[in-house]
């Protein structure tokens, strides 16, 4: 099992992909701490991890709150005694095309998307240097990369948290700590329960493979990135997309 041992924080692990990499990080073998606002959906996803054989817990904490997160990690240095793995997961959308985005909505997205990376990642950085070593996930967007019509905030966050992602490969590196970012594109998770079926047809039709990735495809890159086989890869921004060109 490549995450044999490996304690793993994951944000936003109630649902979607979050819950995917808890499950598949506990089968793998790490211990999970599955972190979500939501506590009833982190509830189910510790049972499941504990159904796979994995030790695991939840915590109620939000990003967005930094001395929450601070008391969340602590907790967790005082039970495991580490963190190897931080999974920055945790996301929201507030779409509104730019004329009409109202900054309630610009500055929700940007608190959990961007502002919510940097607090979790510098609240486990402290001990993962003095160990000289760790990994930090950081869940980017091909939106990120590309932009996206009627969603001004959220690019600008997730084209944030690939900054943040090259920035502190350079910084970490030397500290034993390597920091990649993925990039899903269309996932079928929660957010897109309410988008119409005839949406999801268009949205399918854009990929060239045909089809909505599903939170388990993504789910495997992170396990791999958070593995010793991934010992190479630091500042990396992978796509997890079907080809997709927005």
């Amino acid at each position: 099992m490549k995450l044999q041992d490996k304690v793993a924080l994951i944000t936003g692990a109630g649902r979607g992909i979050g819950a995917a990499t808890a499950l598949r990080f506990a089968r793998e073998g790490a211990t999970i701490v599955a972190c979500d606002v939501h506590e009833d959906d982190v509830r189910q996803t510790v049972r499941d991890c504990q159904d796979a054989g994995a030790t695991a817990i939840g915590l109620a904490a939000d990003v967005t709150d930094r001395s929450g997160m601070d008391r969340a990690v602590g907790s967790i240095l005082a039970r495991f005694g580490r963190i190897d793995v931080l999974v920055n997961n945790a996301g929201i959308t507030r779409d509104a095309r730019f004329e009409k985005m109202t900054e309630a909505q610009f500055d929700a997205v940007i608190d959990v998307n961007l502002k919510g990376v940097f607090n979790a990642a510098q609240a486990v950085v402290t001990g993962m240097i003095e160990r000289g070593r760790g990994v930090i996930l950081n869940a980017s967007s091909v939106v990120g990369l590309h932009g996206n019509f009627g969603q001004t905030n959220y690019v600008a966050a997730k084209a944030g948290v690939i900054g943040f992602t090259r920035t502190w490969c350079r910084e970490l590196g030397p500290k034993g700590i390597r920091v990649n970012a993925v990039a899903p594109g269309f996932i079928r998770t929660p957010m897109l329960d309410s988008v119409p079926d005839t949406v999801l047809t268009r949205m399918s039709d854009q990929v060239p493979l045909r089809r909505i990735g599903q939170p388990e495809e993504v789910a495997n890159l992170y396990a791999f990135l958070a593995s010793d086989e991934a010992s190479y890869i630091n500042g990396a921004v992978i796509e997890v997309t079907g080809g997709l060109r927005l």
